[in-house]
């Protein structure tokens, strides 16, 4: 499956967050992230960002598509990550 992972974390877990998501997924804006993943490797996605965040003050959203293909992707202005490199 393809998930887009896009939050609004608290200043103080900010960069674990970003680390955390940056060695899992690919980086495309500053608070987004994408990528092909397995359910297993989603879950241990989402078991490592629980344990990171702070319920009651963040928030993630985790959009999943059955696949990549079925995503369109339409950037306007510049893009912040050479995306298209990764794959």
């Amino acid at each position: 499956m393809y998930i887009i992972v896009v939050y609004d974390i608290e200043v103080e877990r900010l960069n674990k967050v970003r680390s955390f998501l940056r060695r899992r997924l690919h980086w495309v804006q500053n608070s987004a992230f994408e990528g092909e993943v397995t359910e297993a490797k989603l879950e241990k996605i989402k078991d490592g960002l629980k344990k990171i965040i702070d319920r009651e003050r963040d928030c993630i959203y985790i959009y999943k598509l059955p696949r990549k293909e079925l995503m369109e992707r339409e950037v306007i202005g510049v893009a912040k990550a050479l995306f298209e490199r990764l794959y």
